[in-house]
């Protein structure tokens, strides 16, 4: 049975044009990896470190990457993209355009016998209270309308300090932030079974099992440092490789 892929926080816009082209390069691999080999990918969130959608308008600066993922699904790979906090709003473009699929929150995905409970990792837990109560009100149809309505070169401009002032606050919160998405897979192994819990968010690379059920918690890391990860099960074992 073909593997599941899984990526997360790449955050491509963020740095300076070399280590934007090395991620470009990185995933150029990756999905040229995933084609050969088949399967399905994730992208659990924040591969762009900004991203508001408009019904005519295209943001700057993602092309090639629109291309590549383009040319992964038109090859026949299932991609699924899970909204961060950074790639914000969605909509219907890399859907409708590129044939991607788009969910926000946590996901569940059942794979050779196997529970994966997916997500993110904004929000979830405790805390982040400022956080859950901004994307509850932005996220809302009414006000993604009003927020649309500006010019796109402000709203990127805003898109842009919301994602400086979200690293930010991250920066003053390391531990609790490290602790935060493992605690919150400790408690839903309490309440349901799975087998393993997929995240990224406090780009903190790790695969640990939280109880003696067999329930594993996993998050993908970032390509931020300079280290490339990518999480992939296969015949039964989950593995972060790097690529």
């Amino acid at each position: 049975m073909p593997g599941l892929y899984f990526v997360s926080d790449i955050h491509l816009g963020l740095q300076d044009p070399q280590a934007e082209r090395q991620k470009i390069e990185r995933l150029e691999s990756l999905f040229a990896i995933i084609r050969s080999q088949g399967g399905a990918l994730y992208l659990l969130g924040d591969i762009l470190d900004y991203w508001m959608e408009y019904r005519h308008v295209i943001p700057k600066g993602y092309s090639r990457f629109l291309c590549l993922l383009s040319e992964l699904t038109r090859s026949g790979i299932e991609v699924t993209w899970l909204a961060g906090n950074h790639d914000f709003y969605l909509g219907t473009y890399f859907n409708d355009e590129l044939g991607v699929k788009t969910l926000y929150g946590l996901q569940e995905v059942r794979h050779d016998g196997k529970l994966f409970l997916m997500a993110h990792g904004d929000g979830l837990g405790e805390g982040e209270l400022g956080y859950k109560f901004f994307a509850n009100v932005v996220r809302k149809p009414f006000n993604l309308g009003l927020f649309t309505g500006f010019h796109p070169d402000l709203a990127t401009a805003l898109m842009k300090k919301l994602s400086r002032l979200s690293r930010a606050h991250k920066k003053g919160d390391t531990r609790y932030e490290s602790t935060r998405l493992i605690d919150f897979a400790t408690s839903l192994a309490h309440e349901r079974v799975f087998d393993y819990f997929v995240c990224g968010h406090n780009h903190a690379e790790r695969i640990q099992a939280v109880n003696e059920s067999g329930c594993t918690y996993v998050n993908l890391g970032s390509w931020i440092e300079g280290q490339y990860p990518y999480g992939v099960y296969d015949q039964g074992i989950f593995q972060i490789r790097k690529v």
